[in-house]
C-alpha cells in the first residue's frame, strides 16, 4: 500500500535525523515547521478560510481547529512548537517537546486520510 507523506511528516523525519546528529537548534526549527505545516493542512481540510501569514494567524487557526475537532490538547501541542523556536533548549527538552509536535502531525495525518477516503 502506498503511504503518502505530508510536508509535516517530512519535517518531523528531518528533525529526528538532526536530533540523532545532536543538532538541537536545527531539529527544533524543523519540529516547529512540522507543527506549522500540520496547522496549515488542518486549516485547509477544515476549510477555515484563514489567510495564515504569521504566528498570530497560525495561533488563531490553532484555536479554531481545536474547537472544530473538539480537542483541547491542540493548543498545548502548538505551545510546545512555539517554545521550540523561542528558547534555546537542551536536547532532552527538545525530545520531550517533539512528542507534542508528533501528536499534532498525527492529528493532521488522520484528518488528511479522512479526506482522501472521501475522494
Amino acid at each position: 500500500m502506498l503511504s503518502l507523506k505530508t510536508s509535516a511528516d517530512i519535517y518531523l523525519e528531518e528533525a529526528d535525523e538532526l536530533l540523532k546528529k545532536g543538532d538541537t537548534v536545527q531539529a527544533a526549527e524543523k519540529l516547529y515547521k512540522a507543527a506549522e505545516e500540520a496547522i496549515r493542512l488542518l486549516s485547509f481540510i477544515l476549510k477555515l478560510n484563514l489567510e495564515i501569514v504569521n504566528t498570530k494567524s497560525l495561533t488563531d487557526a490553532v484555536f479554531l481547529i481545536s474547537e472544530r475537532l473538539k480537542d483541547d490538547k491542540i493548543p498545548i501541542y502548538w505551545a510546545s512548537a512555539i517554545s521550540l523556536i523561542t528558547v534555546n533548549l537542551s536536547k532532552e527538552v527538545v525530545k520531550d517537546l517533539r512528542n507534542d509536535v508528533e501528536e499534532l502531525v498525527k492529528i493532521a495525518d488522520r484528518e488528511y486520510i479522512k479526506v482522501l477516503g472521501r475522494g
